[in-house]
Parts: structure tokens; C-alpha cells; sequence
């Protein structure tokens, strides 16, 4: 394992540590994950906005993708992992703050988000708290934009009677056993 992996695994632990419900990782996400949920966005995509980078982990795997600096918007509540990305990303755009605000910040000068990757625990959250989140993200998207969330669940972390409710639809676009632990990601949609 590199130093920087190293390092950034020894840090997410013990931000884990000191608040395991915030984290809800032993460990960052790892490459495998990490290709999954960007494996739809591209250079072409435009703005992307990403919920709860942790590490960085999405955030590399973003930029390989093509998606450049200035069209990323770092949402990250943990300030030991929003000083760590401010500095490791500087023409990115990071907000130190809670993800279900996010519909009171202008991230891309008006322009829209072409999608939002998320890192954020969902099913260590209470239902309006999702709603919050997910209404925020989907008010700075284009119509056709796409939300990218993974889980260590068996299924979709955003409840049938929320999706209903949000008029979104979720659909597993594929899974990893090669994380700790493995895991799945949804993409979520405006209905019709």
C-alpha cells in the first residue's frame, strides 16, 4: 500500500472512530467501487456534484472519468475530510456543510449538475433527512440527470414509499465484491 493509501485509510479510521453513525466506514471506498459509480459520467456529463467524498476516493475516480476540477462540487461535512479535499483539489468547489442544505448554495454559476455521486451512510439516516437530500440534489440537476448512491444493503437504500414520494425511480446498475465491505450502486432518476 502507497503512503498517500495509507495515510488516508489511517485517517478515515479514525474519523470512523470518532463518529461511526457520520462515517459509517471502517475504511474508504476502494477502486473497484469507485469505478462503478462513476462508470456512467464523463467529460460530457458536465458539473457533478459529489455528496459526502470522505478521502476522495469518488473524487479520483471522477477526474479519470474526465470530469475536470472546476466541474466538481465537494459536499463534505467531516472537517478534517473538507480541508484535506480543499487542499488535494484546489480548483474544485468545497463546501464544508451538511449535505440537506445543499439546496441553498449556488455551486456552478446557475449552471446545472449533470449528476451526483453520493458517499453519504442513507440507511443510517431518518427518512426526512433523505428527502432533504435527495430534493436538493435533484433541484440542482438537469432534467436529465442522475443520482449515483451506493449501499452495503441488500437493496436500493432509499425506501419505495421516498421514491414514491420524491417521483424518482432506482435501478441497481451493478455490484463489487471487491470492496470492504462489497456493495451496490443505484442510479436514481426522475420518473417519466
Amino acid at each position: 500500500m502507497k503512503h498517500q493509501n495509507l495515510t488516508e485509510a489511517l485517517g478515515f479510521f479514525q474519523a470512523w472512530l470518532k463518529s461511526p453513525m457520520r462515517v459509517a466506514a471502517i475504511a474508504p471506498s476502494g477502486r473497484a467501487l469507485a469505478r462503478l459509480i462513476t462508470s456512467e459520467i464523463s467529460q460530457d456529463t458536465g458539473p457533478v456534484i459529489e455528496l459526502g467524498p470522505g478521502s476522495g476516493s469518488f473524487t479520483r475516480a471522477l477526474i479519470a472519468c474526465g470530469v475536470k476540477q472546476e466541474d466538481l462540487a465537494l459536499i463534505e461535512f467531516g472537517s478534517e475530510f473538507a480541508a484535506a479535499l480543499h487542499f488535494r483539489y484546489p480548483k474544485a468547489r468545497t463546501l464544508w456543510m451538511d449535505a440537506t442544505r445543499l439546496r441553498t448554495v449556488d455551486l456552478f454559476d446557475g449552471r446545472r449538475a449533470g449528476a451526483v455521486v453520493s458517499g453519504l451512510p442513507l440507511l443510517s439516516m431518518p427518512p426526512r433527512k433523505i428527502i432533504a437530500i435527495l430534493a436538493g440534489a435533484f433541484r440542482k440537476m438537469r432534467v436529465d440527470g442522475a443520482f449515483y448512491q451506493f449501499t452495503y444493503g441488500p437493496n436500493c437504500p432509499v425506501p419505495r414509499r421516498l421514491l414514491d414520494r420524491l417521483g424518482l425511480e432506482a435501478e441497481r446498475i451493478g455490484g463489487t465484491l471487491a470492496n470492504i465491505p462489497p456493495a451496490a450502486v443505484y442510479r436514481l432518476r426522475r420518473r417519466g
